[in-house]
């Protein structure tokens, strides 16, 4: 078996007293699609965070790609292919759509600092290539229509898309998606799901962490369920949907 993208060994992290997440472990395979679900508080963000790099484990390990990234900071992580949104949209307020977009490209610019000053050849070049791939995003996440508007100034799940085609800018081979279909009506959660799926297609990897059980179902080919910083489940969609425990810690034993 070949060694997945990423792999969470006894994940843990406590604050004080309390420990958020404890002993979790799953992994992410190339170009698949997890999902990462549970009740509120059951650990869903920390966990999303300690991927990232914006918290550091108390507990276990992180491999991403064949080594451990545990002790990388965010800025360490998205050069090695790790990229995420956020629950809350995070948008550059002064920017276009399209500038957003280009900043992010930049990521993975490799002409050096001097080159850009003295406006080379090479630098010029990928500036172009760096343009065109910015509409290219912004064209398959269906923003191209507002492509020269302040980022301020679209709707709410435009800038979750334009969250999504920032991260994308990075060339991730892993996206988190971080809640991204809060705030979204049928319609663009419908549209969510097959932006979601394209970027399989493309080869990226994405773990969704996810209220919206819909979204979830149509999208993963396997979930993963927490509940109070663990791990109580893990399986196919339709094995979750029947699986008692996950049952009883989304609705009580009561139901």
């Amino acid at each position: 078996m070949p060694e997945p993208l990423l792999a969470l060994d006894g994940l843990g992290k406590q604050f004080g007293g309390v420990q958020a997440v404890r002993d979790l472990s799953f992994h992410v395979g190339e170009a698949e699609i997890v999902g990462l679900i549970g009740p509120n508080g059951s650990g869903k963000s920390t966990s999303v965070n300690l991927i990232s790099g914006t918290l550091p484990p108390t507990a276990g390990d992180i491999r991403f790609a064949g080594a451990s990234v545990a002790r990388l900071s965010v800025s360490e992580r998205v050069p090695l292919g790790l990229a995420r949104t956020f629950q809350t949209t995070s948008v550059f307020p002064e920017f276009t759509v399209r500038e957003q977009v280009l900043t992010a490209c930049h990521a993975r610019f490799r002409t050096s600092a001097l080159g850009s000053v003295f406006r080379s050849a090479s630098a010029r070049q990928e500036e172009r290539a760096q343009r065109a791939k910015t509409e290219e995003l912004l064209h398959f996440v269906g923003l191209s229509g507002v492509i020269d508007q302040p980022a301020s100034a679209i709707s709410s799940a435009q800038q979750r898309l334009l969250m999504i085609a920032t991260a994308l800018a990075t060339e991730p081979r892993l996206l988190l998606l971080d809640e991204p279909a809060a705030g979204m009506v049928a319609k663009e959660r419908k549209d969510l799901a097959g932006l979601i799926q394209r970027i399989r297609e493309r080869g990226t990897a994405v773990l969704v962490i996810e209220h919206h059980m819909g979204l979830i179902m149509e999208v993963c080919s396997r979930i993963v369920v927490l509940n109070f910083g663990q791990k109580i489940a893990e399986g196919t969609p339709a094995e979750i949907q029947q699986n008692p425990v996950v049952i009883d810690a989304y609705l009580g034993g009561a139901h």
